[in-house]
């Protein structure tokens, strides 16, 4: 297998796929591409464009096709946006990848890839610092979002600890891709945003095994089916959680509260580059029904209000963070990969209703000995336990929080202790499995 090129910086090529015809959005202009549609003021694609100029990503293609008249008259050369803009132009429906073999020339080193009716704001420099330190031959953005349930889900592989007393290792390598007709009973909500950055070497090793699914129409390419899954196997596909602002607006609802958030300030206040507000939440006996040692998915219950309260945060735009003592694990009572799926249920049942998690910290320690089967290297003080603000901390460092901005809600005085040590706004303490009460919480920060 050949290895991907990649320069070691500089700019990179943006290749965006703009000849959307957007069936299920029609209802709010029938009469130009999907990417062309407005919203607040502005086309999605120009949006997007204004993004990567920002991120100084200047060299862009849009792949045209239906109505790309439209597409060529408002954007021209690109000069008036700051940016060069050329054209490939598809004759037939050519699928989401189908152009990418048909313009070798154009793309000889790794390019960044967008569909053209996501309305984003990313700092791509992040994205492609990412991609290039892994000498990847795909990097997908990947996020958590409110419709898990209808979306592709990534799975990555995850290492056991490197060291006595750690945590498990995410690699960020892909593993699985699950569209959404795949079953799944429980999953991460990591979803496959759509936009990547892929190398030749990609598309020389699909070009080189690849079985259309069309045979009527070869050159009718899926970048998901036909491309991206099949080469999982080759460990060089990876996924980059994020959690800006990412939103296909598909559909009329998602449209509107896509326009709101952007007449709001809040599409770009989710950019990495800007510190974020966060809300950090205890697990049991807030978000779901607290029983006492927790070790199976079977005991994950939501509370009631849970999924409302998380919903009003993620519409709000701040951050929703679980960080949570696990002593299960220390205590030889639950193991990691159960952990895991304890965790996954709670997302899962959280994505029903329409709510996500940013991230879920735990903490596996436990400071006294002298349980039957507990695991002596996760026994003993450590600065991740609550009230040491550990966790807190450590999210900070991932997602540029500004604890500040930030609150801490939980139903333990220690919870309001770590708050208070981190440096948290505020710190809410709330009545162990009272229903409704995380939903009154937020409501009062709000």
């Amino acid at each position: 297998m050949s290895e991907g090129r990649f320069s070691a910086g500089g700019p990179m090529k943006v290749v965006i796929m703009a000849g959307g015809r957007g069936t299920r959005i029609a209802s709010l202009r029938a009469d130009v591409p999907k990417p062309m549609i407005p919203i607040a003021g502005k086309p999605i694609l120009q949006w997007q464009i204004e993004n990567l100029k920002a991120s100084g990503l200047e060299d862009i293609t849009l792949v045209i096709g239906y109505l790309g008249s439209a597409v060529r008259s408002y954007f021209g050369d690109g000069s008036a946006f700051g940016v060069h803009i050329s054209y490939f132009e598809e004759t037939e429906p050519l699928g989401t990848a189908g152009a990418l073999f048909k313009m070798p020339s154009l793309l000889e080193e790794d390019f960044l890839l967008l569909c053209g009716d996501v309305v984003l704001d990313v700092d791509f420099q992040r994205f492609i610092a990412f991609h290039r330190a892994r000498g990847a031959w795909a990097s997908l953005m990947a996020h958590p979002n409110g419709h898990p349930y209808d979306s592709s889900l990534l799975v990555c592989e995850t290492l056991p600890p490197s060291e006595p007393g750690g945590l498990p290792v995410e690699t960020g390598r892909v593993v699985r891709s699950l569209s959404k007709e795949d079953p799944r009973l429980y999953y991460q909500n990591r979803v496959n945003a759509g936009i990547e950055i892929l190398s030749p070497a990609l598309l020389e090793e699909a070009r080189r095994t690849m079985v259309p699914r069309h045979p009527e129409a070869p050159d009718r390419i899926d970048l998901d089916r036909d491309v991206l899954k099949p080469l999982i196997g080759s460990g060089r596909i990876y996924a980059y959680d994020t959690t800006e602002y990412i939103k296909d607006v598909g559909t009329p609802d998602r449209f509107r509260e896509t326009e709101e958030d952007l007449l709001s300030g809040r599409v770009h206040a989710r950019n990495r580059s800007v510190p974020q507000r966060a809300v950090f939440l205890d697990r049991d006996g807030t978000l779901n029904r607290h029983i006492g040692f927790l070790t199976r998915p079977e005991e994950m219950e939501l509370l009631p209000g849970a999924a409302e309260a998380v919903r009003l945060l993620n519409r709000a735009g701040y951050l929703a963070i679980v960080v949570t003592n696990q002593p299960v694990i220390a205590r030889g009572d639950c193991s990691f990969e159960t952990l895991q799926e304890i965790h996954n249920k709670l997302e899962t049942l959280l994505g029903r209703e329409g709510a996500f998690l940013d991230g879920i910290y735990y903490c596996p320690h436990h400071p006294d000995a002298g349980f039957p089967g507990e695991l002596p290297a996760y026994k003993g003080p450590c600065s991740c336990r609550k009230p040491q603000p550990g966790l807190l901390l450590h999210a900070v460092a991932d997602f540029h929080i500004d604890l500040s901005q930030s609150y801490m809600i939980g139903d333990r005085d220690a919870d309001v202790e770590t708050g208070r040590r981190a440096g948290c706004l505020q710190s809410l303490l709330i009545e162990t499995n009272a229903p409704g009460a995380l939903l009154e919480g937020v409501r009062s920060l709000l």
